[in-house]
């Protein structure tokens, strides 16, 4: 039989597989006197035996033929079994043939089989290193994958557009710079400096091991850029945390030409979620509906996080309503939505809707229903879905289940049966599951656990002043003074500052900052004015200062004048000068916003008629006629557990430069 005939008998055959057709032809006789099978799947045994076929297929079979059945296997079975006819016929020394079937093993992650058949090649091209170096990379096993590219380095044969780019991201993922850098020069040295994919990839490593400066440089640097290097270098700015050049580079992108496609959309509506700036979430959205782009499941998703970090859970549930399709991501990104703006009975809602639309699901929406329940104070609920809907469907929990529960029980007061939880749980506590532990233990006063969590919690992060601030804080609350003292000593010794507090409200299309005790704004006399009148109308509404927030070992008075300044009263006040009556006012806070500010702000949304929302390191609060979104249950924890709805994602083309390079191809 000739190879046409067998392509045609395969294409035509009912059962449409390499067994079928081999089965066919007869050539199991062969396979069973083979016996490189030990790198093959040993199907012989399984095969039944056949009177002699009339025609066995030739060992000078056309390449085209192996190629065109290995594209079509279903099943790394079936790639085994192209894989021994090929062997039988001789054509493993093709080259390719054999660069067809590493890339078929690789496409089905089998890299074991594949790294066997690249081992025995005596003839290798720039095509085979490619492959093997790929495929490691898409398994995400950058080990092997940085050590067949120092192969092929050593081997003599030239870098190219494709292997460069997947070395590199080995490097990114494993914040290699040392080893980036040598590849770099590497580059330069092939003469591949000038080539888009290769420089974007660069870019790419520079900036996610934190070299952003180096980044830009080669960014700007670059003769020609595509969408893809715009695309690399925006995802570069938003995921260093500075949204705000995200969007500049953006601007700058349309003004040279350049048009965004779905991907860079995607990456611009992740930078707005970051920035919280509903003037830039709005403009971006109108631009994602003027260009006409669909709203699928990757660009829907975004846009609900967008919203909800921006503050507006109603838009973002608009979006979701809007939807043409949900997927389990889609849904556990409202949820969470739900949860971290406090409205945790709207999150639960949501679960038995999902499961009507007869989507299943995940670890991810446990951690996001668990977070609303944390959020809301909803101890009974999360309780069940963490002992009993979670079991239901399959859900084994992992630290960040873990993490929630210990912070709704802590939240709760149940810190004892918190800390047996942690004692009796099945994988290792990380600073996350101990740092809500120890928010819990401030909210309720439990000294000894909390110095407990603060050891487990300098043990794994010694340098984190956070962990120091929040000790310093439970011992202020307890006037122990002296040991106040002592871990003030610790962080001076150590060279750890507390991170300073910020409140930044926008208006008129610029950000304005505050700080405690600022005096620096322009308008610092007409704000202090409004914060005097705050005051005596708060006054007369009831308002009392707890000074139990000023963790100081100062009298009284001072203390309340402290209280009046902090930079959650300033934006407020700011944002009651520069705006209209009646317009909802927005502010952002770096920290978690202050526990005497919240009783505040709900006194200052009912005497000026005004809603208020904040938005702090923890989650969002809704300030409307002296009320809160979060029913006074939300001062818990340092480290509050939720959903980060920016990173809630496992999307293409975001943040991953090779999955980026290969949409464009």
């Amino acid at each position: 039989m000739c190879p046409l005939t067998l392509f045609t008998a395969f294409l035509c055959s009912a059962a449409a597989s390499p067994v079928h057709i081999f089965r066919t032809v007869g050539g199991w006789r062969y396979l069973r006197s083979m016996r490189f099978l030990s790198t093959c799947v040993a199907v012989s045994d399984s095969f039944p035996d056949t009177h002699d076929p009339p025609h066995l297929l030739p060992p000078s079979a056309d390449q085209q033929v192996f190629i065109s059945l290995l594209i079509s296997c279903k099943s790394v079975a079936q790639v085994r079994q192209v894989h021994a006819q090929v062997a039988v016929t001789g054509m493993t020394q093709n080259a390719a043939v054999a660069n067809k079937l590493l890339y078929t093993y690789s496409q089905f992650k089998f890299l074991a089989d594949a790294r066997v058949l690249f081992d025995r090649m005596e003839q290798r091209d720039c095509v085979s290193w490619s492959v093997m170096i790929g495929g490691y990379a898409k398994i995400g096993d950058y080990w092997n994958c940085l050590l067949v590219f120092r192969e092929l380095v050593r081997s003599g044969f030239r870098l190219d557009n494709y292997s460069a780019p997947f070395a590199l991201r080995a490097c990114r993922d494993l914040i290699g710079v040392k080893v980036g850098r040598e590849i770099h020069t590497l580059i330069l040295k092939f003469g591949l400096r000038s080539d888009l994919f290769v420089t974007a990839a660069l870019v790419d490593m520079y900036a996610k091991c934190g070299v952003l400066e180096e980044a830009r440089q080669l960014f700007d640097k670059m003769s020609k850029r595509d969408l893809v290097s715009w695309t690399v270098m925006i995802a570069a700015y938003g995921d260093s945390g500075l949204p705000s050049e995200s969007l500049a580079l953006f601007d700058r992108m349309q003004k040279e030409g350049v048009v965004p496609d779905k991907v860079t959309m995607v990456t611009v509506v992740f930078a707005c979620a970051k920035l919280g700036a509903m003037r830039e979430a709005v403009a971006v959205h109108e631009y994602i509906t003027r260009r006409g782009f669909s709203l699928d499941v990757i660009l829907g998703t975004a846009l609900i996080g967008m919203y909800a970090k921006c503050g507006s859970i109603d838009v973002a549930r608009k979006m979701f309503d809007e939807m043409p399709q949900r997927n389990v991501i889609s849904w556990s990104a409202m949820i969470s939505a739900y949860g971290v703006h406090g409205y945790g009975r709207k999150a639960l809602d949501l679960f038995p809707l999902m499961i009507d639309s007869g989507v299943r699901p995940n670890r991810i929406t446990f951690v996001s229903i668990l977070s609303a329940c944390s959020h809301a104070g909803l101890v009974d609920e999360g309780h069940r879905f963490f002992h009993c809907v979670m079991p239901e469907y399959g859900v084994e929990p992992d630290l960040k289940h873990y993490t929630c529960m210990v912070d709704l029980l802590g939240r709760a007061g149940r810190l004892d049966e918190a800390y047996n939880l942690i004692n009796g749980m099945k994988v290792t506590a990380d600073e996350g599951l101990w740092g809500a532990m120890l928010g819990a233990c401030r909210i309720h006063g439990n000294v000894d656990l909390a110095e407990e969590a603060a050891n487990q919690l300098l043990e794994l992060q010694p340098r984190n002043p956070g962990y120091y601030v929040l000790l310093s804080n439970i011992y202020a609350k307890g006037g122990r003074w002296g040991d106040v003292a002592k871990v003030r000593e610790m962080m001076t010794s150590k060279s750890l500052k507390k991170t300073p507090g910020w409140t930044w409200i926008e208006v008129d299309n610029k950000t304005h900052y505050f700080s405690i005790g600022d005096n620096t704004h322009p308008q610092s006399k007409e704000i202090y004015e409004m914060l005097h009148v705050l005051a005596k109308k708060m006054k007369i509404a009831g308002y009392v200062p707890d000074t139990n927030f000023v963790l100081h070992d100062v009298d009284e008075e001072l203390k309340v004048g402290i209280l009046y300044t902090h930079s959650e009263r300033l934006a407020i006040s700011f944002g009651l000068i520069s705006t209209p009556p009646g317009t909802t006012i927005r502010i952002m806070k770096n920290l978690r916003v202050c526990g005497d500010c919240h009783t505040a702000t709900k006194f200052i949304s009912k005497i000026t008629e005004r809603e208020i929302i904040v938005r702090d390191a923890n989650r969002f609060h809704h300030f409307k006629d002296g009320s809160c979104s979060c029913g006074d249950y939300w001062s818990a924890g340092f480290w509050l557990v939720s959903i980060d709805l920016v990173n809630i994602f496992n999307m293409p083309g975001t943040s991953d430069l090779v999955n980026v390079m290969e949409m464009t191809f």
